[in-house]
């Protein structure tokens, strides 16, 4: 009896491996003092979708906004606002997601989750910066918002989130950089703030979220009232909150095909996340409606027009869909079922953001736009980097520490 029970304790430890913190030390035993980076056919073409990428950012920047894209006095904001911004911060949630469950509720199991977050998010961020680098008209005059502050501005606290946000994650990357990089009496100072450095990053993440939404309050007579509503800032912020669960999914699914990995051992830490992001999909949709009928806009959706099918489309694809998955308990334990309900999830905000910035505004604005090849090839070749540079500190860093001992 005792042999069968000590069996099953050593099948569990197995099944849930525990992440101590002495995982993420001794790098010379785990790297052999080496840095490293793989080249492969996908990472060939990466490098060369960065490298076209480059060309049409040095493009743009020399000649003007007007050769590289097609935005115009209708259609000042286009995909690069649209993918790059709104999309790449909603999906970058996953960053402050897990360190208030790791580090606020002090849930340990999540720390190395957290870690991988932590990259994607840093990175995300430094795509939105770059995206927001080549919207700007008059780019060389960006510095002026740091000595000239308009603070009646919803950009300007947009402006000083993201600098914010993405000083605090570049300070919380100290804590894990200098593991690497053997410089003892900076990693101590590191450790020491990583207590308010946690703090500010989830107070300024959920201002972030929010005044992204805030934006678009003063759209009144150009937003179609589907979208537009005093509370899309509120709105920006629960889907970027609930969406964060999501990502970590999707980014485990795709680490684990990268790097060899069985997804299954994350099951039992990601269900949980994703139980409480249907809760808060049950949140979001409930005030969806109410503010739907307050406002006299409810029976709008039903209406057959093409801003109303895509409204339902993100809706029903984005939240409807997951939440009834997730609400049963064998799909959401499940690879199959907690994938597909994390992909929807994903798609959803997604679609979200380009209905907010596209499908809502298009009766308004008039003219019509289509991105130039060069705003696409900008947008792919910060995706394309921030895949690349993920591949990198996962290879050089203890960012899913069981990777390296296994490989």
């Amino acid at each position: 009896m005792a042999h069968v029970e000590h069996a099953e304790i050593e099948i569990y430890k197995e099944e849930r491996p525990v992440k101590k913190e002495s995982d993420f030390t001794d790098y010379d035993a785990v790297f052999g003092g080496k840095w490293s980076f793989a080249m492969s056919g996908y990472r060939v073409l990466a490098f060369a979708l960065i490298g076209l990428m480059a060309f049409s950012m040095i493009y743009r920047l020399t000649q003007g906004l007007g050769p590289a894209t097609n935005l115009n006095d209708q259609w000042p904001w286009g995909l690069w606002i649209a993918f790059d911004d709104l999309c790449g911060i909603a999906l970058a949630a996953g960053g402050f997601f897990t360190v208030f469950v790791a580090h606020i509720l002090n849930l340990k199991q999540y720390k190395y989750i957290a870690r991988a977050s932590l990259i994607t998010a840093w990175f995300g961020y430094i795509v939105v910066a770059l995206g927001v680098l080549m919207d700007l008209g008059r780019w060389y005059n960006f510095w002026r918002p740091f000595v000239s502050w308009g603070y009646h501005s919803w950009l300007f606290v947009v402006l000083l989130c993201v600098i914010g946000y993405q000083a605090v994650m570049t300070l919380q990357f100290g804590h894990i950089f200098f593991e690497r990089v053997n410089v003892p009496r900076l990693k101590e100072i590191f450790d020491k703030i990583l207590p308010v450095i946690f703090v500010a990053g989830l107070v300024i993440g959920f201002l972030h979220q929010s005044a992204l939404g805030a934006l678009y309050i003063a759209m009144i007579d150009r937003q179609n009232p589907l979208w537009w509503s005093m509370l899309i800032g509120l709105f920006f912020f629960l889907s970027a909150a609930f969406v964060g669960p999501a990502m970590c999914v999707v980014e485990g699914v795709l680490a684990s095909k990268a790097y060899k990995k069985d997804f299954r051992h994350e099951v039992p830490l990601l269900a949980p996340l994703l139980k409480a992001a249907m809760w808060l999909m049950v949140i979001y949709l409930v005030l969806k409606v109410i503010d739907l009928v307050y406002r006299g806009h409810f029976l709008d959706m039903f209406d057959g027009s093409a801003p109303s099918n895509l409204f339902l489309l993100e809706m029903v694809i984005g939240v409807v869909i997951p939440i009834i998955l997730l609400a049963k308990k064998h799909i959401r334990e499940s690879v199959p079922g907690m994938v597909t309900a994390a992909v929807l999830m994903v798609i959803g905000v997604m679609l979200n953001r380009m209905n907010v910035v596209f499908t809502s505004m298009y009766q308004a604005m008039g003219g019509w736009y289509f991105p130039h090849w060069m705003e696409l090839s900008i947008s792919i070749g910060l995706v394309s980097l921030l895949i690349m540079a993920y591949c990198f500190f996962v290879e050089n860093f203890k960012i899913m520490p069981e990777e390296h001992e296994h490989h």
